[in-house]
């Protein structure tokens, strides 16, 4: 039997989870973890929370805190909702444990040892006031290719572009404020482009590696890969163990994967002494390695990782890299800085673990995106968990209490009572097989399958009604749909734990449901066998109750800062027509217009809405301006107001008036 090590991607430690996070990379490989537990599998669950970057590294300084301090602060937040989920980790580790930095010292050695790293001098931007190197987000400025003046040295929030931070224009440091200036320093560099070829043999020859995956990683490989930067000017992550490496650390995305072995060690660690060297075991021989994540990471986990392991000889390269898709909330995409998302703390405020571990994994196929909404959520739940799931068994249960005194009754079967145990057996079968194929979707809904034939054949059964005239016939029935209890029960665990535990302490069975074989499904109650207490499994959700689940669920976005009145008196908002409208070369997203604002003339104006209106359509529309904004000047074209929209996310609305009013008219 081979060893299993599955992961779940390493949350970053600046802040707690939600439930798109859930759905694609934390619920899923529990699901598969409990399923290959009870089919005996050698397997552990490792995760981690990754705790260097400078993201981590900036807010510390801008609250005046050492960076542990934050993920000191997240750490148990991020754990403990996740456990609260019945994420069933056999260890969760830190990326700033010792053990850590260990690990990644070994693997950036290795590999310079072996030529795959390689120093460099390159040009950087430094802050003379801080008198530092501003790495990645340290750096703010102007995006090149849209003009968004809030871009970061990694990304541009506006156009979703990837960044390097001297391609900023007008940076400046994110702590002081001012500008930096070009300067030369060493860098350390992975050669990736050395596993082009091996990347792609790996990615084309392996069955195991779905095609999303394959196909996100393959289109990089197929444009050419670069060496990878994987060094930063800062204090914060793991020191560089090289001569000339003072000052610097290993940047985040080289460290952040080592945390998959490094707790895989820290796991045995706790075991004691005996035990410290059985994590090779994991990654090494015949190990294999199944790797959960979102899909925003495939390029990390199946380009870089897969190299570093590949360049350092010493470990096994994944079997397995699953990427879940996004989840939306109410049709918008989840985005914590606008404040849309629902969190799992926000969650379980309402409920218990298992409705939504139900909802998130039916709702879609993992390769898919999915959408969460509160009307879908209550729906699936009163008619799936309490309609088919929960009545089945509270009445089966409820009828073996009443006609038999809580004991599963004797019965002689016929041709019907035989198929529905026959169909045990193939569910059975059908939901193993599924869950080896990691379609977990097809899995819950297999089982939610042989609950509803459950249903179906206690209903045309009607024990109820023939208890009197055909006793032996109602003894038939409920014995049968006693077994098919029993069967969800056992197979419903992977998926929901604690309504697994819950049926299994009804049925009257002390023993525990997550040691025993996943073919217990298909060993029948005996004759004779008494019960436990029924009761409900789900209580239905009443109609007057879900304006109060959404508003414990959908978040309520804080305004910030209150304003005096007084204070906001001097924004000069006026109404004004559009009377000239262009695209503006080189941007995707910039419109120049020029806006009669009357007595206050005619003025400049560059907008971002180029995605949501073409020039034509804004000729002689009236809007809604804010006059006396601070001119700036964007692609070469000067702005002297800022035009005024409400911003949905994937909608953005011009504010007009709702009748004509002169030109320069005045907002109140």
């Amino acid at each position: 039997m081979a060893p299993i090590v599955v992961t779940s991607a390493l949350p970053y430690s600046n802040d707690r989870l939600h439930l798109g996070h859930l759905r694609s990379t934390y619920l899923p490989p529990d699901v598969f973890v409990r399923y290959l537990r009870r089919k005996g599998e050698d397997v552990i669950f490792i995760c981690a929370t990754d705790e260097h970057g400078t993201p981590i590294a900036l807010r510390a300084e801008k609250e005046h805190v050492h960076p542990k301090e934050i993920t000191d602060r997240y750490f148990p937040l991020i754990k403990g909702d996740l456990e609260k989920m019945g994420c069933s980790f056999d260890y969760f580790s830190r990326t700033t444990e010792g053990i850590h930095y260990e690990m990644t010292q070994h693997f950036f050695k290795t590999l310079l040892e072996k030529g795959y790293i390689y120093e460099q001098e390159i040009d950087l931007l430094r802050c003379p006031k801080c008198d530092k190197y501003l790495p990645d987000r340290y750096v703010e400025g102007v995006c090149p290719f849209c003009g968004y003046e809030g871009a970061r040295g990694d990304s541009c929030d506006s156009c979703g572009r990837y960044l390097r931070i001297n391609e900023l224009k007008d940076p400046k440091c994110a702590i002081c404020g001012t500008k930096p200036e070009p300067s030369k320093t060493k860098h350390w560099f992975f050669r990736l482009t050395a596993f082009e070829e091996s990347l792609k043999k790996w990615l084309e020859e392996n069955s195991k590696i779905p095609e999303n995956v394959k196909k996100y990683a393959l289109q990089w490989i197929n444009e050419g890969l670069h060496d990878w930067d994987i060094t930063r000017d800062m204090s914060w992550g793991v020191p560089i163990p090289a001569e000339g490496g003072e000052g610097k650390v290993v940047y985040v995305w080289f460290d952040a994967p080592i945390g998959y072995i490094s707790s895989t060690r820290a796991c045995f660690m706790i075991k004691g002494i005996e035990a410290q060297d059985m994590w090779r075991r994991y990654w090494q021989g015949d190990g294999r390695i199944i790797h959960f994540i979102g899909k925003d990471i495939i390029y990390h986990h199946a380009i870089f990782w897969p190299a570093m392991l590949m360049g350092t000889g010493e470990f096994n390269i994944p079997e397995g890299i699953i990427a879940g898709e996004y989840l939306t909330l109410e049709g918008k995409k989840m985005s914590k800085s606008r404040g849309w998302y629902v969190s799992i703390e926000n969650y379980l405020k309402a409920f218990d673990a298992d409705p939504m571990r139900y909802y998130l994994i039916s709702v879609a196929p993992l390769d898919r995106d999915a959408d969460f909404s509160i009307d879908d959520f209550v729906k699936r739940y009163n008619d799936e968990l309490a309609d088919v799931l929960g009545n089945f068994v509270h009445r089966t249960l409820t009828f073996i209490e009443r006609f038999f005194g809580s004991a599963v009754p004797e019965a002689r079967l016929n041709e019907n009572d035989e198929r529905m145990l026959e169909l045990i057996r193939k569910t059975v079968a059908e939901t193993a097989s599924l869950l080896e194929e990691k379609r977990f979707r097809d899995a819950l809904l297999s089982v939610m399958g042989l609950a509803r034939e459950g249903n179906k054949y206690l209903n045309d059964s009607a024990p109820w009604a023939t208890i009197k005239s055909s006793p032996e016939r109602a003894a038939a029935a409920l014995y049968t749909s006693a077994q098919v209890v029993k069967a969800i029960g056992s197979m419903i665990f992977p998926f929901l734990p604690s309504t697994s535990r819950k049926v299994w302490e009804m049925l009257g069975l002390t023993s525990d449901i997550e040691r025993l074989p996943w073919d217990e499904a298909i060993s029948p109650l005996p004759q004779g066998h008494k019960i436990g207490k029924p009761s409900p499994l789900f209580k239905k959700i009443a109609p007057q109750d879900i304006p109060k689940i959404r508003e414990t669920l959908l978040p309520r976005k804080d305004v910030g800062e209150r304003i005096p009145i007084e204070e906001f008196k001097k924004s000069k908002i006026g109404i004004g027509e559009i009377i000239a409208a262009e695209r503006i070369k080189g941007s995707r997203d910039l419109l120049h217009l020029e806006i009669d604002l009357g007595e206050f003339g005619i003025r400049s104006c560059v907008a971002g809405i180029a995605k949501y209106y073409a020039p034509d359509e804004l000729l002689h529309k009236r809007v809604a301006v804010l006059m006396n904004v601070q001119p700036t000047t964007l692609f070469g074209f000067k702005s002297e107001v800022m035009i005024l929209a409400a911003d949905g996310g994937d909608k953005v609305a011009l504010l007009s008036p709702d009748r004509v009013v002169p030109s320069g008219s005045q907002v109140r």
